[in-house]
């Protein structure tokens, strides 16, 4: 512990010389610099002081949201300061050696002076992660977009050509904070006029009551033909705080469970139910939280208890490492799988059909959009809400709309 808090007052006390070596080397301006050096001081203490205040019995409010984002804010465009400088501060070593050894001597000092022009690029580099997270908590968090995608299944019951599904995820009702832009996504949802709406689990961060404000406005989301149907997710089982008794816990999470009721939704636990049309049918299966790294109560073999090998199936689970090591290649054969869990992150760089990156990626095979296993897919929902950073940057909220086609799909 002792070596772990000395490493980080070492990290920061780098990263704090080098940003200011930067601005010092810009500007000349002594009231500059000791504005500068107050406001860093200020900003330190406030998140040393408001992490050491972290309750785990209360787990993350909004203090917690806000001082992990001002943290982000903060230090990230500090270390890309830190690293230009470091790379200059190289160089200088590297040409005040070879000076030194060809015997110039005239110079003041052994390192070449810093160089303003470095300090400049290195404040406008800078510039770009400051600004991408200010929005990112300011609009990014808000900025839903609707992704479509059509899926084709030489098996699909031909009465369900042409189905179109909108799938939510990671709603995390406890971080909003803005009543108007939660009423915009939803009639947004609303807009779409699918045959089926489809929640892929995490309501709440971790209590039952972070949804109560919330229940009238998702209640709004319209009745669609087959109805709305959800899972849970990691975070619905309450397990990252410190409970004072095992009964709080449990009563946390019947009311979590009771949450989808109150919002007219149909929670399946291991559970599978049947769309109908005409003679036709297909399955949606919903299990509980699966993760290679989380909980494991989801049950396949339980939730797809009087389903045939056959059967036309939509799989809800809420983690997509669930589809990379038990559903992709099962034996049971599941057309569709709807996770959701990562958030992208909530930070990354994509150009729809060209490129798309996540810090993430490095974790989670499956982490954003589509993904297809000898004719199965899986579609990861980039989530509703946000969690821990306050914020989106590249990676936006998302409504997913997928329609379902019979036949080949043609290239």
């Amino acid at each position: 512990m002792i070596v772990r808090l000395l490493f980080f007052i070492l990290f920061v006390a780098i990263v704090e010389i080098y940003a200011f070596q930067a601005f010092r080397t810009v500007s000349r301006v002594k009231w500059v610099h000791y504005s500068y050096i107050l406001l860093s001081v200020l900003i330190l203490v406030y998140i040393v002081y408001s992490f050491t205040q972290f309750d785990r019995s209360v787990g993350q409010n909004k203090q917690t949201l806000y001082t992990l984002g001002l943290l982000l804010i903060t230090f990230i465009p500090k270390i890309v300061l830190t690293l230009v400088l470091f790379g200059e501060d190289f160089i200088r070593l590297i040409s005040g050696t070879i000076i030194h050894f060809m015997g110039d001597n005239d110079r003041g000092s052994f390192l070449p002076d810093r160089r303003k022009f470095v300090s400049q690029i290195a404040l406008g580099i800078a510039a770009v992660p400051f600004l991408s997270l200010l929005y990112g908590m300011t609009k990014g968090k808000y900025n839903f977009k609707v992704i479509k995608q059509t899926l084709f299944f030489p098996d699909l019951p031909e009465s369900f050509d042409g189905t179109t599904i909108t799938h939510i995820s990671d709603v995390h009702s406890g971080s909003f904070d803005n009543a108007e832009k939660i009423k915009y996504a939803v009639d947004l949802i609303n807009e779409q006029n699918s045959d089926v709406i489809l929640f892929t689990g995490d309501i709440v961060n971790t209590h039952a009551t972070e949804m109560h404000p919330w229940i009238d406005t998702f209640k709004g989301l319209h009745n669609p033909t087959f109805g709305k149907y959800s899972v849970l997710g990691n975070h619905d089982y309450g397990e990252y705080i410190n409970w004072p008794t095992q009964k709080e816990k449990a009563d946390n999470f019947e009311a979590i469970k009771d949450l989808h009721r109150q919002i007219d939704f149909k929670l399946l636990l291991n559970e599978n139910i049947k769309l109908r049309k005409g003679n036709e049918e297909i399955a949606v299966v919903g299990v509980e939280n699966w993760g290679h790294n989380f909980k494991k109560a989801g049950d396949l073999s339980k939730a797809t208890s009087g389903l045939e090998k056959n059967d036309f199936k939509i799989l809800m689970s809420h983690d997509p490492s669930h589809w990379e090591y038990e559903v992709k290649n099962h034996e049971n054969h599941y057309h569709l799988t709807l996770s959701g869990h990562t958030h992208g992150l909530q930070f990354g760089i994509e150009i729809p059909g060209f490129f798309k990156w996540s810090p993430v990626q490095y974790v989670y095979k499956q982490w954003a959009g589509l993904y297809e296993n000898r004719g199965r897919y899986v579609y990861v929902n980039r989530g509703f809400g946000f969690h821990a950073y306050p914020g989106r940057v590249g990676i936006w909220p998302e409504i997913t709309v997928i329609e379902l086609k019979k036949g080949e799909k043609i290239v």
